[in-house]
């Protein structure tokens, strides 16, 4: 049953990497699955939630740093070496290969896990973003197949784990943090505030 399900998954992998294979993927993956190419426009939309979002905006800005901290480290430092398993640009015939192949593991795919988990949180946090943050997040992860240094089930484990990890994190907020985060939302900037007439009635209602 193992060596069938591994042999779907290695199957999958060679069609979804060499079988796909063309300029345009030769020339956008590379960037898509470069954190380097993503770091200014994440920061600019942190920054844009403790600037302009409001005690929501900063409840979900501190809380995502204790989220990522928790994904990354479980994912790459923890269950990778636990788990073993090689990439398949080491022990697959027929990879197409984009760049380097690296040293360390293969599962579970840690831009599959960080990306979903970042796509579950700020799509449930912020309802409007959710399409775009899911896209982004598959995208990221095909990325890593197509560059010839996940299988399929790396971003399947990882996309569950980086879910279920982002539902826990927004269950433990809602539930325990939030009352106590949201007493951030005096520092709020008054030009922040997207209904100031509601502002005002409420303060001479």
């Amino acid at each position: 049953m193992v060596e069938t399900l591994i042999s779907i998954d290695t199957w999958l992998f060679l069609k979804l990497n060499a079988g796909v294979a063309n300029p345009v993927f030769d020339a956008v993956m590379p960037i898509v699955t470069n954190i380097k190419y993503w770091r200014i426009p994440i920061l600019i939309y942190f920054a844009g939630l403790v600037v302009f979002g409001g005690g929501k905006g900063r409840s979900a800005f501190l809380v995502a740093i204790v989220l990522f901290t928790i994904t990354d480290q479980l994912s790459s430092h923890v269950l990778k070496d636990w788990i073993g398993r090689l990439r398949p640009c080491h022990v697959v015939e027929g990879v197409r290969l984009i760049h380097g192949c690296g040293g360390s593991k293969s599962m579970p795919s840690g831009h599959a896990t960080n990306t979903m988990a970042a796509a579950i949180f700020f799509g449930l946090t912020f309802r409007r973003w959710f399409p775009v943050l899911l896209f982004l997040s598959l995208l990221v992860s095909y990325s890593r197949i197509y560059m010839g240094i996940h299988y399929p089930a790396d971003l399947l484990f990882g996309w569950v784990l980086g879910g279920s990890i982002a539902y826990g994190v927004l269950y433990v907020q809602r539930r325990y943090l939030q009352q106590h985060l949201e007493r951030l939302r005096p520092f709020r900037p008054r030009w922040s505030d997207p209904h100031p007439l509601n502002a005002h009635t409420r303060t001479n209602g």
